[in-house]
C-alpha cells in the first residue's frame, strides 16, 4: 500500500472516530448513542451496556433499557449512574427508564465545549497522521526510493487530504453544535 493510500485510511479512520466521539455527546433529545460509553460490571467481567440490554429511545425525551437477562436490572442503573453522564435511571420492573431533563443554557455551552474540544483532537490527530505521512515521503526520497518531483506531489496530495479530513471535521461539529443548540 501506498503512502497516500495509507494516509487517506488512517484520515478516515479519525474522522470516523470522531464520529463516534460525538455520538456520545448529549443534546436535548433521547439518543441511544449517549449510552455507548456505558460498561457494566456483570458475570465477573465488564461488558458493555449494548451488549447487555436493547436500548430505544420511544419518546423524545426518554430511554428505555431492556435487559436480555431482567436480573441486571440493577446493576445497569448502578453503571449508569457511576457512567456520571448527568442522567438518573430508574428500575421500572424488567427495564430502567431515563428521563432525559430539558437542557438549560449552562449545560448547552458546555456541550459545545465539549464538541470543540473533540474537534481539536481529532484536528491535532489528522495533523500528525500528515507529519508522519511526510516523513515516511522524506525517508523514501532519502533512500533512493522515490524521485524528488514525486515526493513533493505526495506532499501536496497529503496536505490536499488534510485540509479535506479538517474541513470534515469542522462540518461535523458545526452539526453537532446546531443540535445540542437547537430546542
Amino acid at each position: 500500500m501506498n503512502i497516500i493510500d495509507q494516509t487517506k485510511e488512517k484520515m478516515a479512520a479519525a474522522i470516523e472516530h470522531l464520529k463516534n466521539e460525538l455520538k456520545s455527546i448529549r443534546t436535548g433529545r433521547a439518543n441511544p448513542a449517549m449510552l455507548d460509553g456505558v460498561t457494566v460490571e456483570v458475570y465477573g467481567s465488564l461488558l458493555r451496556l449494548k451488549e447487555l440490554a436493547s436500548i430505544n429511545a420511544p419518546e423524545a425525551r426518554m430511554l428505555l433499557i431492556t435487559p436480555f437477562d431482567a436480573k441486571n436490572c440493577g446493576v445497569i442503573a448502578k453503571a449508569i449512574e457511576k457512567a456520571n453522564i448527568g442522567v438518573n435511571p430508574i428500575i421500572d420492573g424488567n427495564c430502567v427508564r431515563i428521563k432525559i431533563s430539558q437542557m438549560d443554557e449552562n449545560m448547552r455551552k458546555e456541550m459545545v465545549k465539549i464538541c470543540h474540544k473533540k474537534r481539536e483532537e481529532a484536528k491535532i490527530s489528522i495533523r500528525n497522521i500528515r507529519r508522519d505521512s511526510n516523513e515516511h515521503a522524506r525517508k523514501m526520497k532519502a533512500d533512493g526510493d522515490l524521485a524528488e518531483d514525486m515526493m513533493k506531489k505526495h506532499e501536496k496530495t497529503i496536505q490536499d487530504l488534510t485540509d479535506k479530513a479538517c474541513k470534515d471535521a469542522d462540518d461535523l461539529c458545526e452539526k453537532k453544535e446546531k443540535e445540542v443548540s437547537t430546542i
